[in-house]
C-alpha cells in the first residue's frame, strides 16, 4: 500500500486549508451579515414558518449552520426567543447548510476552482488594504472562498487512489457488504467524523470525494450524509452545558428533530435512495447506482430533499416536540445568589450585543423592583405588599406607624453597590466591543442613566430615612401630619409604577405617572406657604420646618427619579426594535 504517514499528514494539512478557508469565509460573512441576520433573528415571530425561512436565511448567507445554531442557542439563554421558535429556525439552518454542499459539489467537481483560485487570493488581498471596513471583509471572504476550494483541491488529491492503493478497497469491503449493517456502520463513522471534524462541511467534502474516488457507493455516502446531521449538533450541546435550561432545551432540540429525521428516512432508506436516483437522472445527471462520476450530484440532492422533507414533516410537531424536550431538561429554578451577585450579566451574554442588552435591561429591572423599590418603601416605613395591594393608601400610611430601622446606607452596600458596578462595567464593555447602531447606543446610554438615578433616589433616601423614622411618632401632630403628606406621595408613585409594569392597561397608568412627575417637577425648590405658615404660628420648630423643606425637596425630586426610571425599563417601546436600530 503506497500510503504513508508522510501523505496522512498531507491529507490532515488538506483538511486543515479546507476548515481555515471555510472558517476565514465565514466570520468575514458574519461581519458583513451578522448583525442584520442577528436583527432579523432578535425579531423572531411565533410563525413557524418564518422561523424556517429565518434559519435557511442566515445559514445560506453565513455559511455555517453551527454559527447559526450557536447564535440561537445564546438568544434563548438571554430568552430572546422562545423554544417553538428555536425550534424552527433550526429547522430552517438544517435545510440551509445543504448551499453548502451545492457550493462543493458544482465549484469543487463540476467547475474546477483550481485555476482561478489562487488570483482570487490576490484579488480579494488587494481589497484589504482598503480604508472602509465593508470592503476589508469583502477582501477577506474572498481570500476564505479561494482557500476554500484550494484546500478541496488538495483534499482530492491527498485521498489515496483507489487503483494505486487496492488493498484500501479490500480492507473496506469488509464493512461495505453487511447489507444494512453497513448503512448504520457508515452512519456513526459520519456522525463521528462530523463530531471530530466539529463542521459538517468539511465531512460532507471528505464525503463527496470518497464517493467520487470510488471508495464508497452512493447508499454508504448517504448515510454517512444522516451521521453527519446528527453529528453536527453536537456542537451546540456543548455550547449549552454551561448556559441556562433555555439553551438546553434549544440544543436537544435541535438534537431531536435530527434524528428523528435520521430515523424513518432509514426505515425508507432504499426506496427514498431510488427516489433520490430517478430525480437526478430526470435533471440529466447520471445514476449514482452506475457512475461513481454521479454520486456528488446525487448525495447533494439527498441532503437537499432530506431536509426539506424532514423539516415540512416536523413543522406541525414542533409544539410536541417542544413539550418532549420540556420533559427532558425540566425547569430548573436558578441556583440563588449572594444578594450582591448579578443575576443576569455573564460572560455568554457578551457574545451578541441583543444578549448584552437584553441582559442589561433584565439586571436593571430585577435591581429596581428587588432592590430599589423595597428600600424606597420601607425608608417611608411602608411595608411592599401594602403598596401592591389594593388597599387605600390612607389607610395603609395612618396604621404604618411602626419604625421598620431601616439602614440606608448598609442596605446600598449590601443590595446595590457591586450590582451597579457590574452593570455599568457590562455597559461600558457592550459599548466598546461592539459596533453598535445609535438606537442600540441610545438604548445602553439609557439604561446606564436608570441606574444612574437610582443610586442617587439612594442618596435621598439616606437623607430622609431618619426624619421619616422621627417624625411619624412624634408628639407633634402637626410634623406627624406633614411627613404622613410626604410618604402618601412616595407610596402613590410606587404603586402606580408597580402596576405599570405589571397591569395590562399601561397607557393609563403611563399617563399618570407622566403627570405626577411634572407636579413633582414643579414643586422641586417651589415655596410652601403651609410649612411656613407652620413656623410662624409656632405649631412646627424651626428646625423640623428645615427639615419638612429639605425633605420635601428630596421625596419631590425622588418622584421625579422614578417614574424617569420606569419610563427608561418598562415604558411602552418593543425592545427588539430597539435593538435593531428602527
Amino acid at each position: 500500500m503506497n500510503y504513508g504517514f508522510t501523505e496522512f499528514l498531507q491529507l490532515f494539512g488538506s483538511l486543515g486549508l479546507f476548515l481555515f478557508g471555510m472558517m476565514v469565509m465565514s466570520d468575514a460573512l458574519m461581519k458583513l451579515a451578522g448583525n442584520k441576520m442577528r436583527r432579523i433573528l432578535a425579531t423572531m415571530t411565533s410563525n413557524r414558518f418564518f422561523g424556517i425561512l429565518t434559519g435557511f436565511t442566515i445559514t445560506s448567507v453565513i455559511q455555517s449552520s453551527s454559527a447559526t445554531t450557536l447564535m440561537v442557542v445564546s438568544f434563548s439563554n438571554a430568552s430572546l426567543l422562545t423554544l417553538t421558535e428555536s425550534i424552527s429556525v433550526i429547522m430552517g439552518a438544517n435545510i440551509g447548510t445543504t448551499i453548502t454542499a451545492w457550493l462543493i459539489t458544482i465549484l469543487g467537481f463540476k467547475v474546477s476552482m483550481s485555476a482561478i483560485a489562487l488570483p482570487l487570493v490576490g484579488f480579494g488581498f488587494a481589497f484589504t488594504f482598503a480604508k472602509k471596513e465593508q470592503l476589508k471583509n469583502w477582501g477577506t471572504f474572498i481570500i476564505g472562498f479561494a482557500v476554500l476550494f484550494i484546500g478541496l483541491q488538495f483534499l482530492k488529491d491527498a485521498v489515496p487512489n483507489i487503483n494505486d492503493n487496492p488493498e484500501m478497497l479490500e480492507f473496506l469491503k469488509r464493512y461495505t457488504d453487511l447489507g444494512f449493517w453497513s448503512v448504520l456502520i457508515f452512519l456513526f463513522i459520519g456522525t463521528l467524523l462530523t463530531v471530530i471534524i466539529q463542521s459538517s462541511s468539511a465531512t460532507m467534502a471528505l464525503t463527496l470525494i470518497m464517493t467520487a474516488q470510488g471508495w464508497i457507493p452512493f447508499e454508504l455516502a448517504a448515510a454517512m450524509v444522516l451521521g453527519e446531521n446528527i453529528g453536527t449538533t453536537i456542537t451546540a450541546n456543548i455550547a449549552a452545558i454551561v448556559a441556562n435550561y433555555n439553551a438546553k432545551r434549544t440544543a436537544r432540540a435541535h438534537l431531536l428533530f435530527n434524528i428523528i429525521g435520521v430515523i424513518w428516512v432509514l426505515v425508507l432508506f432504499y426506496p427514498f435512495l431510488r427516489m433520490v436516483s430517478w430525480i437526478a437522472q430526470q435533471t440529466g445527471s447520471d445514476s449514482p447506482y452506475l457512475h461513481a462520476a454521479a454520486i456528488p450530484v446525487a448525495i447533494s440532492l439527498f441532503h437537499t430533499i432530506f431536509n426539506i422533507c424532514n423539516t415540512f414533516l416536523l413543522i406541525w410537531f414542533v409544539k410536541p416536540i417542544a413539550r418532549l424536550v420540556e420533559r427532558i431538561v425540566p425547569r430548573k429554578k436558578p441556583m440563588e445568589k449572594e444578594i450582591d451577585e448579578p443575576k443576569f450579566l455573564s460572560k455568554e451574554t457578551l457574545k451578541y450585543p441583543e444578549t448584552a442588552i437584553i441582559s442589561l435591561e433584565k439586571e436593571s429591572k430585577y435591581l429596581f423592583k428587588s432592590a430599589v423599590f423595597e428600600i424606597v418603601a420601607h425608608a417611608m416605613n411602608i411595608h411592599r405588599a401594602d403598596i401592591k395591594s389594593d388597599d387605600k393608601i390612607k389607610a395603609i400610611i395612618k396604621r404604618s406607624t411602626e419604625d421598620m430601622g431601616i439602614d440606608v446606607e448598609d442596605l446600598y452596600h449590601v443590595k446595590v453597590k457591586k450590582i451597579y458596578g457590574e452593570i455599568i462595567r457590562f455597559a461600558s464593555i457592550s459599548q466598546s466591543n461592539f459596533q453598535l447602531t445609535m438606537e442600540q447606543n441610545k438604548h445602553v446610554s439609557e439604561i446606564k442613566l436608570a441606574n444612574r438615578k437610582m443610586v442617587e433616589i439612594l442618596r435621598n433616601m439616606r437623607d430622609i430615612a431618619p426624619n421619616v423614622s422621627q417624625y411619624i411618632e412624634s408628639d407633634n401632630e402637626y410634623v406627624r401630619k406633614e411627613y404622613n403628606k410626604l410618604r402618601k406621595q412616595i407610596a402613590k408613585v410606587l404603586r402606580l409604577i408597580y402596576r405599570f409594569r405589571t397591569k395590562k392597561d399601561k397607557d393609563l397608568y403611563h399617563e399618570k405617572l407622566m403627570a405626577l412627575r411634572e407636579e413633582a417637577r414643579e414643586k422641586i425648590h417651589s415655596t410652601s406657604d403651609s410649612i411656613e405658615r407652620l413656623i410662624r404660628e409656632g405649631f412646627i420648630t424651626v428646625d423640623m420646618g428645615s427639615s419638612l423643606v429639605n425633605d420635601r425637596d428630596n421625596v419631590n425630586d425622588t418622584i421625579k427619579k422614578l417614574i424617569t426610571i420606569a419610563d427608561l425599563l418598562y415604558g411602552e417601546r418593543d425592545p427588539i426594535l430597539e435593538l435593531n436600530g428602527k
